[in-house]
């Protein structure tokens, strides 16, 4: 028994805690594919000129959980593994990587980003990913549209993918699609909550990786003449 609340749906294990705990009780897993938090706290703060700031600068907070990046030994570690990518690698120290990936986000004229980053322990080159900035109904501030997370899981050899950062379960959603096992961490309730919606949403769907079943067959009757 491990003390954290955790749900199985399908190949699917979620862990409600602090990933610095679940970690050392899970099993060894192929990749790891995460959006931590960068630390920088970003709130609106609206006004003249509709400018972005940092939680320093505006009350009330409203991204707490943004304000301090993980730890770099966790970091470390997450890199480790045989596959990681690690979104938002440019505001983390990790060791140099070729293997970058990148969100181009074709809406221009915003004050956010035009592109974010992922940094990879992968051995391949640049590649970049054109789509939009979220998808409809997104439910937690940060989060990611399906279709990029499943490009970046795809991108993997291995069978099983950890999100130490779940959020509201996008990752999950998305490994759910392309048929790979999928551990996520959440230490917020209300977004553990709402990823294991999604996740059993996803899982109630029919699955890219399901062959279809084999059509009945009929077996046709053959009647011999008697011989003349």
């Amino acid at each position: 028994m491990t003390g954290f609340r955790t749900e199985i749906i399908g190949d699917a294990t979620l862990y409600l805690g602090d990933c610095r705990d679940v970690l050392p009780t899970l099993p060894r897993v192929d990749a790891v594919v995460t959006d931590p938090p960068y630390g920088i706290a970003r709130v609106w703060k609206g006004g003249r000129g509709h400018r972005w700031g940092t939680a320093r600068d505006a009350a009330p907070v409203r991204n707490e959980w943004d304000q301090i990046p993980p730890d770099p030994s966790l970091l470390n570690r997450l890199s480790d593994y045989p596959e990681s990518i690690i979104w938002g690698g440019n505001y983390f120290a990790l060791y140099p990587s070729r293997g970058w990936l990148v969100w181009n986000k074709p809406e221009r004229g915003f004050t956010l980003s035009e592109a974010e980053l992922a940094w990879t322990n992968i051995d391949t080159v640049i590649r970049v990913f054109d789509g939009n900035r979220s998808d409809p109904g997104r439910e937690h501030p940060t989060q990611k549209p399906v279709a990029l997370m499943e490009w970046c899981v795809g991108r993997l050899a291995g069978e099983s993918v950890l999100d130490p950062f779940m959020g509201s379960g996008t990752t999950g959603v998305a490994c759910i699609k392309l048929g790979r096992k999928f551990i996520g961490i959440e230490i917020e309730p209300k977004y553990f909550d709402i990823a294991c919606r999604r996740i059993e949403e996803a899982w109630k769907q029919p699955r890219l990786f399901e062959e279809p079943k084999p059509k009945p067959q009929q077996t046709a009757l053959i009647f011999e003449e008697d011989g003349a």
